[in-house]
């Protein structure tokens, strides 16, 4: 479980995130949601430590984020931010490799060269491994930075819009195998989103967050409402059904 007590970020008099009390239950995956500015990704960011808190405290399976050695918490969360500067001359198989890093440090082992290729097959980029990362398109990229994410093997997985800057096909590509994941390894993954209908269908449970604060938390049918919507968004949101679950018609 990921608990945030009282968890608050102050950037000046007039721009805050919190107070924030919320929990987040083992497995599947849970998707934050809310227009621009809410707050999504800096506490998909403070959850991963890589923004500290200003005030309350965020435990990670029983390990306080500020406290716990970051030796021993790369072995519990890993998070992939949204802006990634890769180094153009890595291949893949190298860049998923740097996830093996908090387990062994220097040299990689015959097991980790396992979990490597393992990752890079979960998200079919094998034939591409040897490849580098300037000469991939956007898509392919992306799925290497979630291969070494999974390859660190860790059972919570942040996630800051992943889905940034991929097309339809590719975006949902990634949902798949980020679900799969999920289903799969048992990963708890928390994942930034701003496709309402892509949250709706592939997460388990929907955080909406709204100037800095958690506004509504629950399953998709919970809080994939016209009234919740249209409230978190400042727009007209309707539901309606669709040939695969419900979708949000906002245009």
């Amino acid at each position: 479980m990921i608990t945030l007590r009282g968890v608050r970020k102050d950037y000046g008099n007039e721009v805050s995130i919190g107070p924030v009390d919320l929990e987040i239950p083992r497995g599947g995956i849970t998707a934050l949601v809310g227009p621009n500015g809410a707050g999504k990704s800096t506490l998909l960011t403070m959850m991963g430590r890589l923004l500290s808190l200003d005030a309350g405290s965020i435990e990670i399976a029983g390990h306080d984020v500020t406290r716990t050695p970051s030796k021993r918490l790369a072995t519990v969360v890993s998070i992939l931010r949204q802006e990634n500067h890769f180094v153009t001359r890595l291949t893949i198989r190298q860049l998923v490799a740097l996830g093996r890093f908090p387990h062994s440090p220097g040299r990689l082992t015959p097991e980790d060269e396992r979990d490597v290729s393992d990752a890079i097959d979960f998200v079919d980029l094998r034939e591409l491994e040897h490849r580098y990362l300037d000469e991939l398109s956007g898509g392919q990229r992306q799925r290497a930075y979630v291969a070494m994410v999974l390859a660190q093997d860790t059972e919570y997985v942040l996630l800051d819009e992943p889905l940034n800057n991929l097309d339809m096909r590719h975006s949902v590509q990634m949902m798949q195998h980020l679900r799969r994941a999920a289903e799969e390894l048992g990963r708890t993954i928390v994942i930034v989103l701003h496709d309402i209908n892509f949250a709706g269908h592939y997460a388990d449970r929907i955080c909406a967050v709204k100037d800095g604060q958690v506004v509504e938390f629950g399953t998709p049918d919970e809080v994939l409402t016209d009234e919740v919507l249209s409230r978190v968004f400042d727009t007209p949101v309707q539901m309606v059904d669709g040939p695969s679950g419900r979708l949000a018609v906002y245009y």
